[in-house]
């Protein structure tokens, strides 16, 4: 290719963004593939073991962002052993030599310390975004480390992370000469700030776009903030309950109005009827409302909020406000797309009503752009979620959890087959399903027959036999990831897959009926396939393999299970 085709073709490749596009680029010829090769920017790694640092930094040389995910899903719920993985340290040991020009790094289920923090910090002189989901191993010793020598920093994003909370001081570690953080969330944190050194950052950082806050930050001391950031597009509030004074009021008021660019808030802790006003003028321009942590707003408090709301593109509550709150989003919010509804209570102790199907179908009615759907409810019935369906052809992510294990529809006592049959029949764009109540194995012949598009199943408590596994696996043709906990699946299950586990991502099951010997017929079957057993007990050729994880990798097994996970 000469030079000037050359030129032409990266500043095409420069347009295009998607990771998917771009691979595709990469297999129409040598040239295009060398070009693609050194043009690229950002690389996504969905599983931390299924490549290597040294595969990634050879194919792609001049990275300068990586997303990195490590740990499987169901270490959310507590099913990965600890430490069974997912250190994030070997890979930056290999950037800090081939990507010294590394600016931003995102985690997922990793594992990192304070000293990788620290290396990190002090390894990449242009350094700008750090986001950390879902992680562990460090503590605010390490966020002084950012702080202090990331001179560059335009993001700081820390979400839902097991990280040991020393104190807030950390804040007070960023240079009095700093301006130039974008985003900056500390959410999750849960020990008292250091708020002059808080107040004095976001009054410095006059392009911060993105501040959210942890909750023992005051309604008083969110007043000064706002004062000093009124720019904000996205805020995270503190504690929402505070006795006020009027003149503190109606100064809160005020900064609220004054914050004209506001599209999404969350926070919210402690909310009550007296304060949610002072949120009625950013409401109208709001595309996303946040109230996942608002434990204590009820139904009637939803219902005089989203009348101020008509733009909402994204809601998320927890299950406290009832049908009754969901009634009133079916009314008001027309344009909403994402719905996502939490448990208050794990185990419905405090659960009054809780959400049914009735505020299910309520929203279905009033929004027929939803597209993408969690909820979690303690009953539910087939023709609710038939109903759900049918008002949303378009639903791409599905994911309904009845709480209570292998629960019948609620009037009727029957399995909820047909729900999830009415979903993968109607919701043709289907990507992501997750199903649960009492399901036989027609479910997943429904899921099998028609879910075409289907890249992402959870099952948990359902089905009868390993025909039901079979189903699935002879159909849904784009399925990445498949995720199982106590099913009657077993051996013929997982053997089913044997031509369709090189073209996915990842397969988990635990509390199944698999044994080892399968496991290692797998893995023999399907050498590109790393099988991973974890289990506590003795393990012997015909026992039970309790939790197996089974994932495409052309870095070969990894070197660092623990004693407790068996690799073939």
């Amino acid at each position: 290719m000469d030079s000037q085709r050359k030129k032409v073709l990266v500043q095409v490749l420069n347009l295009v963004t998607s990771p998917k596009d771009r691979s595709s680029v990469s297999l129409v010829c040598k040239d295009w593939y060398d070009v693609e090769r050194h043009s690229r920017r950002h690389v996504f790694i969905g599983n931390c073991y299924s490549v290597s640092p040294e595969i990634v930094t050879l194919r792609f040389p001049n990275i300068r962002s990586v997303t990195l995910k490590g740990r499987p899903r169901f270490s959310d719920f507590n099913l990965v052993p600890p430490n069974w993985g997912g250190d994030v340290r070997p890979w930056l040991e290999v950037f800090a030599a081939e990507y010294p020009q590394l600016e931003e790094l995102r985690l997922k289920r990793m594992t990192v310390s304070d000293e990788s923090l620290e290396f990190l910090a002090a390894s990449f002189a242009g350094f700008k975004a750090l986001s950390l989901l879902s992680c562990d191993g460090f503590s605010t010793d390490g966020l002084e480390a950012i702080a202090t020598d990331c001179k560059n920093l335009t993001e700081l994003d820390i979400q839902e992370n097991d990280i040991d909370d020393k104190s807030g001081d950390w804040l007070s570690c960023f240079p009095e000469t700093f301006t130039s953080m974008e985003i900056l969330n500390f959410s999750c944190l849960n020990s008292d700030v250091d708020f002059d050194a808080l107040e004095s950052l976001v009054s410095r950082c006059k392009s911060l776009k993105v501040l959210k806050v942890n909750k023992t930050v005051t309604l008083d001391q969110l007043r000064s903030l706002l004062t000093h950031a009124p720019q904000l597009l996205e805020l995270g509030t503190g504690s929402f309950w505070q006795e006020l004074t009027p003149s503190q009021h109606s100064e809160l008021e005020r900064v609220f109005s004054n914050c004209k660019n506001l599209y999404a808030v969350s926070g919210l802790w402690q909310a009550t009827a007296l304060y949610l006003p002072v949120l009625y003028p950013v409401c109208t321009n709001l595309t996303f409302l946040n109230l996942s942590y608002a434990a204590t707003l009820q139904s009637w408090d939803l219902a005089k909020l989203v009348p101020y709301c008509p733009h909402l593109r994204r809601l998320w509550v927890l299950d406290t406000v009832e049908d009754q709150g969901l009634e009133a989003v079916g009314s008001n919010c027309p344009l909403l797309e994402e719905l996502r509804v939490f448990p208050s209570s794990p185990d419905g102790d405090d659960i009054v009503d809780g959400v049914t199907g009735s505020g299910f179908v309520a929203v279905s009615n009033g929004c027929p752009r939803l597209r993408y759907v969690l909820y979690f409810c303690w009953q539910m019935t087939n023709a609710a979620v038939a109903t759900v369906a049918q008002n949303c052809p378009d639903i791409t992510h599905f994911r309904l959890c009845i709480m209570t294990p292998a629960k019948p529809d609620h009037l009727t006592g029957e399995p909820m087959d047909e729900a999830f049959g009415a979903v993968v029949k109607t919701c043709t764009k289907l990507e992501r399903l997750s199903v649960s109540g009492l399901l036989t194995d027609l479910t997943f012949e429904y899921i099998g027959k028609y879910a075409k598009n289907l890249e992402y199943l959870s099952v948990a408590f359902a089905g009868d036999s390993d025909q039901g596994m079979q189903y699935v696996m002879n159909g849904c043709p784009k399925l990445k990831k498949l995720e199982i906990r106590d099913c009657p699946f077993g051996d013929a299950a997982l053997l089913s897959g044997l031509e369709k586990y090189e073209s996915m991502r990842s397969l988990w099951m635990s509390a199944c009926l698999v044994t080892m010997n399968a496991c290692r017929s797998l893995a023999s079957k399907v050498p590109r396939l790393n099988v991973e057993v974890m289990k506590d007990d003795e393990i012997g050729d015909d026992s039970q393999a309790d939790k197996v994880y089974v994932y495409r990798s052309i870095a070969g097994p990894r070197k660092d299970a623990p004693a407790f996970v068996l690799t073939f």
